[in-house]
């Protein structure tokens, strides 16, 4: 009887263990219940016929994400990328952990690159791992290894450029951006960059660009034109030139909150303290949860003598953005 009982407990043990086994063989995971629902089940059915169909794996990652649900998809991609080293499989993962752990992707992308070194996608999905990591100059030479055999990607160039002016490298950037647009003029958002580039750098070349923009907006719903118009008069120190053009910013997109802000930093400046509130209170009627906002109000207030409301305002800054110390260090001046 005793033998028995000895017995018993380890063929459990060793029925759980084969039970196990025969679950991992059938691919079974902690998000069986979800993939066995609509609509994935037509894809999982599949999956049980034929396992080692990597595609299926993909497809189903790719539904997955774009029903926002990560961590189901990470382990798809995750068993696509084990059945075949396809580059869209890695792209799948990186992306994926770059968003919530940079340095486990920066790990599996180094090693993703080491079996597809020739992959510009997942190099430059590392390069943005090392950025999001603070590794800049590792950031910078993934680029240029890229750029070494295609100098082309307009990409990788961008890249390259925003890198160069987190180092404080201006002038070569603008450069960068200047070469990327000239491969790639019809790319609007380069169009947008490079335009506020300009227009930051005191360079006139900024006009032509956003009088191009502006005639090709047939629509006239772009407001950004002329939102970078005007950042080029204020560096220049034409004020009223600079506030006309916020003003059409604003009348091409009233919801355009930047340009607001503008205007009213300006009217600051100008010591037209009360002008400036006015325009601050409007953009705060458009976006009430945007720390700036309350920051320039409680500029505007504690200029007009205003203190307890410029203190309250300040601390509401610093309650929307705790990384905002400026607006936390303002407020804890006011007595």
């Amino acid at each position: 009887m005793n033998k028995s009982a000895k017995i018993t407990p380890l063929f459990i043990l060793l029925m759980i263990l084969i039970s196990a086994c025969k679950d991992q063989d059938k691919g079974n995971s902690p998000f069986d219940e979800l993939l066995g629902q609509p609509p994935y089940t037509v894809i999982t059915d599949s999956i049980k016929n034929e396992p080692k169909r990597d595609e299926l794996y993909f497809r189903r990652a790719i539904q997955l994400n774009t029903n926002g649900l990560p961590e189901p998809a990470l382990a798809d991609f995750r068993k696509a990328w084990s059945l075949k080293k396809d580059e869209k499989y890695a792209f799948g993962i990186g992306s994926l952990l770059l968003e919530s752990k940079p340095d486990e992707a920066v790990l599996f992308l180094e090693e993703a690159i080491n079996i597809l070194p020739g992959s510009r996608l997942l190099n430059l999905t590392l390069a943005r791992g090392y950025d999001a990591l603070g590794k800049t100059e590792e950031a910078l030479q993934t680029c240029d290894r890229v750029l070494d055999k295609n100098p082309e990607q307009v990409d990788v160039l961008k890249m390259k450029a925003d890198l160069l002016g987190k180092k404080g490298n201006d002038s070569e950037a603008l450069s960068i951006f200047e070469k990327a647009y000239n491969l790639a003029p019809f790319d609007v958002e380069l169009n947008y960059i490079l335009a506020l580039k300009y227009a930051e750098a005191k360079n006139p070349r900024v006009l032509n660009l956003c009088d191009s923009l502006i005639r090709a907006d047939s629509l006239g719903t772009h407001a950004e034109p002329y939102y970078y118009k005007g950042i080029y008069y204020s560096t220049i120190n034409d004020k009223p030139k600079a506030l006309s053009l916020f003003d059409a910013a604003v009348k091409q997109d009233y919801y355009f909150l930047d340009a607001y802000i503008e205007k009213g930093a300006l009217l600051f400046e100008m010591k037209r303290n009360k002008d400036a509130l006015a325009v601050f209170n409007l953009a705060l009627t458009i976006s009430p949860k945007f720390a700036d906002t309350y920051y320039w109000i409680a500029k505007c207030q504690q200029a007009l003598g205003q203190m307890e409301d410029a203190k309250l305002n300040y601390q509401r800054a610093f309650g929307l953005d705790n990384t905002f110390q400026t607006a936390k260090d303002s407020a804890e001046k006011i007595k």
